[in-house]
């Protein structure tokens, strides 16, 4: 067997959840929301399954949504963009990484990855044949510096996968960090994947910028967004994939022999929801960042010191102040002993890892919150 996939350990995800289920814990580990997401946008997909077109779609993605793709972005980050040439629809996020690392990614290419990160990213590296090269990103801030880039970009730098929002540390990097990232990627000639799924989901009315705003990497930036983070459908897998016409013809063949395409209906119902009014992600916003402010203030009442969260459903706590010096000993006795489950933050690291901050996911409605927090009273140990 393939010793990339068959040596990959048991993600914690699966474990985490897997003891939840066991334990019959509050599942505050995995990364999806309680509410079932915007009626209208659901209601407008099941018309379409029953009413619409339910054969193969164009591969890039029906025109419909490619258009309003475009638009999107035009009214809310200023990016211009072709349908026809700049625009292509996957079946989620996930697999538009995968083509964009496959299409990029030659063996013996250095790829620059931050971790924390997103835990498909050093696997498709991986398997595409790239060398990783790792910036190590510190709580609480999650910044990184000239010398960090200095440090890992070379004449072997062929890409970088950028996260932006972070997940897991749920920072949003402002327009000197993006700009300190273009350089770099400017002069060692390198293509940015940008993985900016978490785009609409950012508070305190900061603005997301992306690296597609940036001029000099107009034509050397592959953008992944996500209609299911946009949407809060995760199940739906319906990614948005933007990028220079000669990039992403060569993703356009990579996608071709991974899903080739994704449900019409689907693709229809996002159409619509890209094009609705500013209100409603504003809405969107404002409901999380009300759900992160009364998470964050019960964790504190129970005595966990709280890692700010600008962005994500998600928001981190440094254990090691409390005297805790390793998160998965720590999320394991969450919720074998209070019944939450968690995620310990050294997941997201290939080395060197990070081991004294826990994340949990505030996506939640305010009865599982509540329920979580009272489990949690009694969870630091005295000292």
């Amino acid at each position: 067997m393939n010793t990339i996939f068959a040596d990959l350990p048991t993600t914690i995800f699966e474990v985490m959840s897997s003891l939840a289920r066991e334990k019959q814990a509050i599942n505050l580990g995995q990364g999806f929301p309680d509410d079932p997401g915007p009626e209208d946008v659901r209601r407008r997909a099941a018309e379409a399954v029953l009413n619409g077109y339910n054969q193969y779609p164009s591969m890039m993605g029906i025109p419909e949504l490619r258009a309003a793709i475009a638009d999107h972005y035009l009214r809310h980050q200023g990016i211009e963009i072709d349908p026809l040439a700049e625009t292509m629809v996957t079946s989620g996020a996930t697999e538009a990484l995968a083509g964009a690392i496959f299409a990029t990614i030659r063996p013996g290419d250095e790829v620059v990855l931050f971790q924390p990160m997103y835990d498909a990213y050093l696997p498709l590296v991986r398997r595409a044949g790239g060398i990783p090269k790792f910036v190590t990103l510190q709580p609480p801030h999650w910044t990184f510096s000239a010398a960090d880039l200095e440090a890992v970009f070379s004449s072997k730098t062929r890409a970088v996968v950028f996260n932006n929002p972070l997940n897991p540390s749920g920072i949003v990097y402002s327009r000197e960090q993006v700009e300190l990232l273009a350089r770099y990627c400017v002069q060692y000639n390198a293509i940015a994947i940008c993985d900016e799924v978490w785009e609409h989901v950012i508070f305190d009315e900061r603005m997301h910028v992306s690296m597609l705003n940036i001029p000099s990497m107009r034509e050397r930036t592959i953008k992944i967004g996500s209609a299911g983070k946009i949407f809060s459908l995760t199940g739906w897998k319906v990614g948005l994939v933007l990028a220079a016409p000669e990039i992403m013809r060569v993703i356009a063949k990579a996608h071709q022999f991974l899903t080739f395409t994704t449900p019409p209906n689907l693709q229809v119902a996002v159409a619509y929801g890209l094009g609705k009014d500013a209100a409603y992600f504003t809405g969107m916003r404002a409901n999380y960042q009300r759900s992160r402010d009364r998470f964050c203030a019960g964790l504190m009442k129970c005595g966990f010191p709280v890692i700010p969260s600008e962005g994500t459903y998600f928001v981190n706590v440094d254990i090691g102040a409390i005297g805790e010096m390793d998160d998965v000993v720590f999320c394991r006795r969450l919720v074998e002993e209070h019944g939450v489950a968690a995620i310990p933050v050294s997941a997201f690291y290939a080395e060197n890892a990070v081991r004294t901050v826990v994340r949990f996911c505030f996506a939640k409605n305010d009865e599982t919150l509540d329920s979580g927090l009272s489990r949690l009273r009694h969870a630091i140990r005295q000292r």
